[in-house]
């Protein structure tokens, strides 16, 4: 899946996901939501940022995260 506002590039920020045209990794986002901030804390605090931004971050890292391999642990009970 395309994502026209997340660009990953080598020279900003290692090559970590950023909002493009920003220095703002989708890893922060997700860490302000994750600790209680709301989206309009957070396009407070970034007023570049706009609510598409917030989404579209949600939306890479719910890409990602489909595509990772999960691998269950059987317990073995005695």
């Amino acid at each position: 899946m395309t994502h026209d506002r997340i660009d990953c590039n080598p020279k900003i920020m290692f090559g970590k996901p950023v909002i493009k045209g920003t220095r703002i990794t989708v890893e922060q986002l997700l860490r302000k939501m994750a600790g209680g901030m709301s989206f309009d804390d957070i396009l407070r605090d970034h007023p570049h940022l706009s609510l598409d931004d917030l989404y579209a971050a949600i939306a890479f890292a719910a890409d990602y995260l489909a595509q990772e391999d999960v691998i269950f642990a059987h317990e073995q009970r005695q």
